[in-house]
């Protein structure tokens, strides 16, 4: 889709807008006591909070307002249907389990898509007060008054790079087998950042990440932002990821390469 340049710098405009209302909700709840957690999930644990949910309504309110035509797509609320030809696809608080345990690596995703994929993103971390932009030729990292450029490093090698994961008991068996196996070839192998990891990346602290059972509001930002960068995302078997699923994260095409040769050889989900 072609998007005039007052278009792209009103969709910026409004993504910060409703990052800036989600920032709100979320800090008067967060490691507030006695927060209220249901689980959504019928074996583990897959906490939301009224935070989720207030947030997702701070910030569809403010799209609804600016961008009345636009799609919206949200992990707790129901689909709205437009007719521009894009979609907001949101995630209030990624990272629920980090935001009930108090620590500060969940965030606000907020991207917008047309029919290629993510074309715009930024991932917001209210408490430290981060924000990570990308897409529309901007690549930014703000906080309070300082700006800075977003860049990934130039890690090529497994030997060199830090790897990141939201689980050590990544997806499947098979999953977890494939993942194992390129962790023990890395550097360094952390866990529990959600979103923050690619944030991580794309400040270029460190090279890798890689998840598996992801849905389309928990990658589509990431996306826009790491690729904003000079990073790679794909799926395991090199393609687009923007449906979630299995996920490579990667600074460079090189060590892209290098971790899609091992994690590709992991069986589909059947």
């Amino acid at each position: 889709m072609n998007i005039s340049l007052a278009e792209q710098k009103l969709l910026i405009s409004v993504a910060c807008q409703a990052a800036d209302a989600a920032r709100v909700v979320t800090l008067s709840y967060f490691r507030q006591p006695n927060l209220a957690a249901e689980n959504k999930a019928s074996i583990g644990y897959d906490p939301v909070t009224l935070a989720d949910k207030q947030a997702e309504t701070s910030i569809r309110a403010v799209i609804q307002e600016l961008r009345p035509h636009d799609s919206i797509l949200g992990e707790e609320q129901g689909d709205v249907v437009g007719t521009s030809g894009l979609t907001w696809v949101l995630d209030p608080i990624d990272g629920t389990r980090g935001f009930v345990a108090g620590t500060p690596t969940w965030g606000v995703l907020i991207s917008v898509r047309d029919e290629t994929g993510p074309i715009f993103g930024l991932i917001d971390q209210p408490y430290i007060g981060e924000r990570f932009l990308g897409g529309f030729g901007l690549s930014e990292y703000r906080r309070t008054d300082k700006t800075l450029p977003l860049t990934t490093s130039r890690c090529s090698g497994l030997k060199d790079a830090i790897l990141l994961s939201t689980f050590p008991e990544i997806g499947t068996d098979a999953e977890r087998s494939a993942f194992s196996t390129l962790s023990q070839k890395t550097q360094l192998t952390r866990y529990g950042m959600d979103c923050y990891g690619y944030a991580l990346l794309a400040v270029g602290s460190v090279d890798l990440v890689v998840e598996a059972g992801l849905f389309p509001y928990d990658i589509q930002a990431p996306i826009a932002v790491v690729q904003a960068a000079g990073g790679v995302v794909t799926d395991w078997r090199g393609n687009p990821a923007h449906d979630g699923g299995r996920v490579i994260a990667a600074a460079t095409p090189v060590l892209h390469q290098a971790a899609l040769e091992i994690l590709s050889k992991a069986p589909p989900n059947l």
